[in-house]
C-alpha cells in the first residue's frame, strides 16, 4: 500500500484534551465498522470504509480484508470538538485474545460493542473481565438496531445480569429493527433523526419527544437521574429537595462516576446504517478519562522494591510502557508504546527497566493503522511507535535511567495447540528459524520450540485459525513455503502425590572425571502454578555456584516430559541434600544429576497427563437442541446448561480440546448448517486413565 503523508492537526493538547479509548467486543458486533464510522465523521477519512469490500482502513493486512476479521489492533489518532483521541481498534475473535489483553493495559477507556440481537456473548464477557482487570472505565454501544430481532432493553437487561456491571441508558432509540431511524437523548430530551443524508454526516435535532416514546423516555430519564444522583451527594441532595438540577452538573457527576466504575453509560445505533455514532463520539469526550482524570500509575522502584507513583503529566520524570513489537517491512522492528509520564525525544536512550539495558530510540512515529508520521517529541498521554530499540519486548517497561520504574507486567494466556512445520527444502531451515523468531517476538501467546528427539520443530498457539494465520503470513510477508502437520494439542504432564529421589551421574574417565550428587522432594502444585524450585541446601553440602546448574538440569528435564513427552507443570522441587568432589565436580555434572532425579522422582510421584478443556457455546434452532447435546455429551463434554436467545437455544458446556477437531464442520452437518459454534480456552483438567494408557500404548 503506497503510504500516504498523514498530518495531525496540534498535538500539543492540554493532557485534560486527550482520551486514549480502545474499541472492543465480540467478533462480528462491528468494532471495526464503528472505528471506521468514528474516523468519516471526525474528518480523518474521506470515504466510509466497509468491511465486506475490503476498503477499511483498520483493517489493513491482506489476511484481515479477506477474511473480514480483525488479527492485529490497529492504533490511530483524530480529533472531536479539540479533544484528541488516540483509538485502538482490536480483535474480537478468541484466538487473538493477546492483542486484546495488552491494548487494555496501555487504554484509559473502552468503548464496548454489542450486537443488539445477540445480546451478550462469550467474547464480550472475556473481555469485559479483561477490562475489569486492568480497571478501565467504559461506555456500551448496543449496535445493529436495524437487525432482525434487535433488543435493545434485552441487552441493557443482560449487560446487568451477565456482566455484573450497572448501566445507565443514555439515549432511547426511535424506531426498531428496519424501522430504526434514531435515537432521543434523555439528559437533554431532544430527539436525532438519521434520514436525509445516506452518510450520516447531517441529522435533523428536534426539541420534541415522538409522542409514542413520552411515557417511555420520561420512565427512562428519572431511572437514569436518580442512579447520577445516587453517586454524588451534593446532587443527591438537591435531587432529594427537589432543586433544579442542570444538564452541566449532570454531566459533571456522570463522569466522575464512570471514571470511578460506579456507572456505564449506554448508547445505541447501527453503525453500519451510519446511525448513532455522533453521540458516542461525544460520550467518548464528555465521560472516558483523560491522563490527568487518573492522575497517577503505580510501579515498583527496581532499587527499593517500594511501590511508587508516577504523575501522569510532561513535566514528571518519564516513564512508558512498551505493549507491542511489530516488523514493519518499511523500518524494520517497531514498539508500539504508552507514554505514561514526561516527555520523550527522537534520538536520545531510554533504559530498558525489565532488562537492565540501555535502548535508542532513533525515530519516533505516531501511526494511522499502516500509515505513519515521523514526530520529533512524544509526551505523556500518547500513544507512538519507538524506532531503534532492539531488547524491548512486549510489558517492558522503558524510563529515566536516574530514576526507574517498573510497571506492572501484561500477563498473557497459555497457548493450547501446536503443530509440527519443516521447510520445504533443506536451504530455507535457516529463512524457517528466522520467520519464526520474528513471528514470536511479535506475539507472545505464539510460541517456537524444537522437539530433540524427533528434530520437529513445534509451534503452538491459542486456537487452529491463530496457527493457519501466522503460517500463511509467514508466506505472504517472508516468502517461506512450508509444509505444516495436523494441529495437535498441548497436553501437559504433572504428578499427584510427594516423592523423594536421589541423582548420581559419576564418570571415571583417564584424568579428571564427572561427580555430581543431589537428593530432591517434588511435590504437587495446584493447576496453573507453573514449577517453582526451592534450595534447602544447608552447610554446604553442594556448593552454590553448583545450584543453579541442579536447578537448569531439573528445568532441562521438565521441558522433555517423562510419560509420553509433554513439558511436565504444576510442581515444586526442594533441593535438600547432595555431595560434591573437590576435584570432578563441575556445573555439566550437576546438571546432569538435577535432570536424572527429577526423571526418577516423577516415576514415584503419580504421573498424568492434563489437557486444555474449552468453554463451548453453540447457538442453534431449539429442534436441533437435543443433537447437539447429544453429540457434545459424546465428546467428554459436560452440559453447564441452555438458555432462550431470541429463537435460537444456546448451548454452554465444557469439553476437551482433544474431541473438537474439525468441531464448526461436525455441527454444520448435524444442524444443516444453522448452529453457530463459538470455543475459548478454559483451564486444565487430568485425563482420563483409559486414555492415557491407550496414549502410552500407541506410543510404545
Amino acid at each position: 500500500m503506497a503510504q500516504q503523508s498523514i498530518v495531525t492537526k496540534n498535538r500539543n493538547v492540554p493532557l485534560d484534551k486527550i482520551r486514549n479509548v480502545g474499541i472492543i467486543a465480540h467478533i462480528d458486533s462491528g468494532k471495526t465498522t464503528t472505528t471506521e464510522r468514528i474516523l468519516f465523521y471526525t474528518g480523518r477519512t474521506y470515504k466510509l470504509g466497509d468491511i465486506d469490500e475490503g476498503t477499511t482502513q483498520m483493517d489493513w493486512m491482506p489476511q484481515e480484508r479477506e477474511r473480514g476479521i480483525t488479527i492485529v489492533s490497529a492504533a490511530t489518532t483524530t480529533f472531536w470538538k479539540d479533544v484528541r483521541i488516540n483509538i485502538i481498534d482490536t480483535p474480537g475473535h478468541v484466538d487473538f485474545t493477546a492483542e486484546v489483553e495488552r491494548s487494555l493495559r496501555v487504554l484509559d477507556g473502552g468503548v464496548i460493542v454489542f450486537d443488539a440481537e445477540e445480546g451478550v456473548q462469550s467474547q464480550s464477557e472475556t473481555v469485559w473481565r479483561q477490562a475489569d482487570k486492568y480497571k478501565v472505565p467504559r461506555i456500551c454501544f448496543i449496535n445493529k438496531m436495524d437487525k432482525l430481532g434487535a433488543n435493545f432493553e434485552g441487552t441493557v437487561e443482560e449487560i446487568k445480569e451477565r456482566l455484573g456491571a450497572n448501566p445507565v441508558i443514555m439515549v432511547y432509540p426511535v424506531g426498531k429493527e428496519q424501522e430504526f431511524r434514531g435515537v432521543v437523548d434523555l439528559l437533554t430530551l431532544k430527539t436525532l433523526i438519521w434520514d436525509q443524508d445516506p452518510t450520516g454526516v447531517k441529522y435533523s435535532v428536534l426539541d420534541e419527544v415522538p409522542e409514542e416514546l413520552k411515557k417511555k423516555v420520561q420512565k427512562e430519564r428519572a431511572k437514569l437521574i436518580e442512579k447520577i444522583a445516587e453517586c454524588d451527594d451534593s446532587l443527591l441532595e438537591k435531587y432529594l429537595h427537589n432543586k433544579d438540577i442542570s444538564p452541566e452538573e449532570f454531566k459533571a457527576a456522570l463522569r466522575r462516576a464512570v471514571i470511578a466504575y460506579k456507572l456505564i453509560p449506554v448508547y445505541c445505533g447501527s453503525s453500519l446504517r451510519n446511525k448513532g455514532v455522533q453521540p458516542i463520539l461525544d460520550a467518548i469526550v464528555d465521560y472516558l478519562p483523560s491522563p490527568s482524570d487518573l492522575q497517577e500509575i503505580k510501579g515498583i522502584n527496581p532499587e527499593t522494591e517500594k511501590e511508587e507513583g508516577r504523575k501522569l503529566t510532561p513535566d514528571e520524570k518519564f516513564s512508558a510502557l512498551a505493549f507491542k513489537i511489530q516488523l514493519d517491512p518499511h523500518v524494520g522492528k517497531i514498539t508500539y508504546t504508552r507514554i505514561y509520564s514526561g516527555v520523550l525525544q527522537s534520538g536520545s536512550y531510554v533504559y530498558n527497566v525489565t532488562r537492565n539495558n540501555k535502548e535508542r530510540v532513533s525515530r519516533l512515529l505516531l501511526m494511522h493503522a499502516n500509515q505513519r508520521e515521523e514526530i520529533d517529541k512524544a509526551f505523556a498521554g500518547e500513544i507512538v511507535v519507538l524506532v531503534g530499540p532492539k531488547d524491548t519486548k512486549t510489558g517492558d517497561t522503558l524510563a529515566d535511567q536516574a530514576d526507574p520504574i517498573l510497571l506492572e507486567k501484561i500477563t498473557f494466556p497459555e497457548p493450547v495447540i501446536s503443530l509440527a512445520i519443516e521447510p520445504k527444502t533443506k536451504a530455507d531451515q535457516e529463512k524457517l528459524s528466522y520467520a519464526l523468531q520474528r513471528l514470536s517476538e511479535e506475539d507472545p501467546t505464539f510460541k517456537v520450540k524444537i522437539n530433540h528427539e524427533t528434530g520437529q520443530t513445534i509451534m503452538s498457539g491459542m486456537g487452529e485459525l491463530h496457527l493457519e494465520i501466522l503460517v500463511d503470513r509467514m508466506k505472504r510477508e517472508m516468502g517461506m513455503n512450508a509444509n505444516v502437520g495436523k494441529p495437535q494439542v498441548a497436553y501437559k504432564e504433572t504428578i499427584t502425590k510427594q516423592a523423594d529421589a536421589e541423582g548420581k551421574y559419576i564418570k571415571q574417565t583417564g584424568g579428571r572425571g564427572q561427580y555430581g550428587h543431589c537428593f530432591i522432594t517434588i511435590e504437587p502444585l495446584g493447576r496453573g502454578e507453573g514449577f517453582k524450585f526451592v534450595n534447602k541446601i544447608r552447610g554446604g553440602a553442594i556448593p552454590n555456584e553448583f545450584i543453579p546448574s541442579v536447578e537448569k538440569g531439573i528445568i532441562e528435564a521438565l521441558d522433555k516430559g517423562v510419560l509420553l513427552g509433554y513439558p511436565l507443570t504444576d510442581l515444586k522441587v526442594t533441593l535438600y541434600d547432595g555431595t560434591y568432589h573437590d576435584v570432578d565436580s563441575s556445573d555439566i555434572a550437576f546438571k546432569i544429576a538435577g535432570s536424572m532425579a527429577l526423571q526418577e522422582a516423577t516415576k514415584r510421584a503419580g504421573l498424568t497427563l492434563i489437557e486444555p478443556i474449552m468453554k463451548l457455546e453453540v447457538t442453534v434452532p431449539e429442534e436441533y437442541m437435543g443433537v447437539v447435546i447429544g453429540d457434545i455429551s459424546s465428546k467428554r463434554g459436560k452440559i453447564l446448561g441452555t438458555e432462550k436467545r431470541g429463537k435460537s437455544t444456546v448451548i454452554k458446556a465444557y469439553a476437551p480440546l482433544a474431541e473438537l477437531s474439525g468441531y464448526v464442520t461436525v455441527l454444520r452437518s448435524l444442524t444443516e448448517g444453522r448452529g453457530v459454534p463459538y470455543m475459548e480456552p478454559s483451564h486444565y483438567e487430568e485425563v482420563p486413565q483409559n486414555i492415557i494408557k491407550a496414549m502410552v500404548e500407541s506410543k510404545a
